[in-house]
């Protein structure tokens, strides 16, 4: 347990084989057969990316409280550092979530819809998220990381919430489709996402611990 919490980069990669493997067993739909793994996987991805934008924000905004609680004070470095690792985690899965969306396109319509709002939007964020990223990194300053991925998700929820719907007909097709297998198997996708970007976090903080021992 301690050697996968110090390099858990394999355990990622673990990860990422077993959501393949469960994606292949995944329960068919009537219209779109088979296919519509693909929309279970790409919507749990998805979701996964939101979740470590949130909380790259939260753990930002706790580490500029930090600086005015003292209860906080001695975990400000701490959160500043999951803030950065969760926010490189949050933009590659949201980049990798767009050939996903490509595929389930292609896949279930015979066509991709590359005009379609929400991908439009999707590819935006990704574009201007990697080049946020970037400089964060190459900057290389707390609180402004800090402030980057609040003004990033806050930007981007607010976005899709006024979005248009045309190929995401809310609200959530899966969950309302009361079949429990088909829901059941859905969070499931969604917690191993979760896991994978959990140990992705950790490799990014690890990568961070790394590279301070070297220096100092």
């Amino acid at each position: 347990m301690k050697k996968l919490i110090q390099n858990p980069l394999p355990a990622f990669f673990a990860t990422l084989g077993l959501i393949a493997l469960l994606s292949l067993l995944g329960p068919q739909e009537k219209s779109l057969g088979p296919s519509v793994r693909i929309v279970y996987l790409h919507g749990a991805w998805v979701l996964a990316a939101e979740a470590a934008f949130i909380c790259a924000a939260l753990a930002g905004a706790l580490g500029l409280l930090a600086a005015r609680v003292n209860v906080l004070a001695s975990r400000q470095s701490a959160f500043y550092d999951w803030s950065t690792a969760l926010g490189r985690t949050g933009i590659v899965f949201w980049v990798t979530y767009l050939p996903l969306s490509l595929w389930a396109m292609q896949a279930n319509w015979n066509g991709l819809f590359l005009a379609e709002p929400r991908f439009r939007l999707a590819l935006t964020f990704a574009v201007v998220g990697l080049l946020l990223q970037v400089g964060l990194w190459l900057f290389n300053i707390s609180w402004v990381t800090a402030w980057g991925n609040i003004l990033f998700i806050s930007a981007l929820l607010y976005t899709f919430s006024n979005a248009d719907y045309v190929m995401h007909p809310p609200p959530s097709p899966i969950f309302n489709s009361g079949i429990s297998s088909v829901i059941l198997f859905f969070l499931g996708l969604i917690a191993l996402a979760g896991l994978a970007a959990w140990f992705l976090t950790r490799s990014w903080l690890a990568l961070a611990r790394n590279q301070n021992e070297k220096s100092s």
